[in-house]
């Protein structure tokens, strides 16, 4: 909270709205704990961390490239990111990417459950931010792409959409699902980097139940 409390005044001082988003959104609405800190800013991301690390003293690393930022302190990790829209030119290939409000970062990110935030700011502090219907999704349990072109811009989310299925006991959603069998059959997974699908892979091991988690994937192939 000290460091919720610390986001929330930074941004109010330098006059910018401030959210925590994605996966920790998901899991405290799931009363799941989760230690991770995600936060998007309406505004110059790595200058707000560089300002955000004079009181954490943690250690800085920037991302010029994505307007992203992550300072580790002790055992925390705290990533700071700027509200951006993104484009892709081909499946698999790394986005471009350009500042933008947080409805526009929600709707960049993987899944509905994933794509809520809550405000940080004094005034709207703890309000839940939902555009795309995620805290719908979660309490009927299901994994929903935002667009069609979804597994086309990452492929790497069909991993993702089953991790998430196992891990929570939810169902994919059926057009989510036959979009995840176009990009399989379609082939875009071999348009990513080995590295990227070996991550991926890694991330199946480290679930409660990998064997599951090949299992839901290879009925996609």
């Amino acid at each position: 909270m000290k460091i919720i409390e610390s986001v929330g005044k930074l941004a109010d001082k330098l006059k910018i709205k401030a959210y925590i988003v994605g996966g920790p959104v998901r899991d405290k609405l799931l009363g799941i704990k989760n230690f991770d800190l995600d936060f998007v800013v309406e505004g110059d991301g790595i200058k707000f961390a560089e300002a955000l690390n004079k009181s954490l003293k943690g250690r800085l690393t920037k991302y010029p490239a994505f307007g992203t930022a992550t300072i580790k302190s002790k055992s925390k990790r705290v990533d700071i990111v700027t509200a951006r829209k993104e484009t892709y030119k081909e499946p698999g290939a790394y986005p471009s990417v350009k500042p933008g409000e947080i409805k526009d970062d929600l709707f960049r990110r993987d899944f509905t459950i994933n794509a809520m935030a809550i405000a940080v700011n004094k005034k709207d502090f703890g309000k839940l931010v939902d555009f795309y219907n995620g805290q719908k999704d979660l309490k009927k349990g299901l994994i929903r792409v935002l667009h069609d072109k979804s597994f086309m811009d990452d492929p790497t989310r069909v991993f993702r959409a089953v991790r998430f299925a196992v891990r929570f006991g939810f169902k994919i959603e059926p057009h989510t699902k036959k979009l995840m069998k176009d990009a399989v059959l379609g082939g875009f997974l071999g348009d990513v980097n080995t590295g990227r699908i070996r991550k991926e892979i890694e991330l199946f091991l480290k679930e409660k139940n990998p064997k599951k988690c090949l299992d839901v994937f290879s009925k996609l192939v």
